[in-house]
């Protein structure tokens, strides 16, 4: 089946509609069998890979909302800019810009690869004066020489 742009930027918001519900049993469709998660470093592989991944990310989550901020669609190719705006368990609000890149094939998910600043929630979640301070050193070390 040849997939279309407007095709496929269709199955990608239904998808984001789908992580929003939370409902990893409605996310495995949109997912190949053969499929590949590649998150922080990770790779996860097939519909195990996938329930993983929800499980792990809805484990840390408990409200997700997601704003486009662009989208680019190249052959079966689907890139995002997002910011994800999320509640932590303890009711915390963390926002993230993150990107991903998803490969289709047929309509379902091939590979997923996500990105994000993981600081962005290290931030949110650091409550000790210890670990706001550590935080806080390497975030200002990492940005030694962009500011003036």
């Amino acid at each position: 089946m040849k997939q279309t742009h407007e095709g496929i930027k269709s199955a990608a918001m239904d998808f984001d509609n789908a992580i929003e519900k939370m409902d990893i049993e409605e996310l495995i469709d949109f997912f190949a069998e053969d499929c590949e998660i590649i998150v922080l470093n990770e790779i996860l592989k097939g519909w195990d890979g996938v329930r993983i991944f929800f499980n792990w990310l809805f484990k840390n989550v408990t409200k997700i909302k997601f704003e486009p901020v662009n989208i680019i669609v190249d052959r079966d190719v689907f890139f995002e800019e997002f910011v994800l705006k999320a509640k932590l368990p303890d009711g915390t609000s963390v926002a993230s810009n993150q990107a991903e890149v998803l490969v289709y094939e047929n309509y379902k998910i091939k590979s997923l690869r996500l990105y994000f600043d993981r600081l962005d929630f290290a931030n949110a979640i650091a409550t000790d004066f210890i670990s706001k301070g550590i935080i806080k050193a390497i975030v200002k070390r990492s940005l030694k020489d962009l500011r003036e």
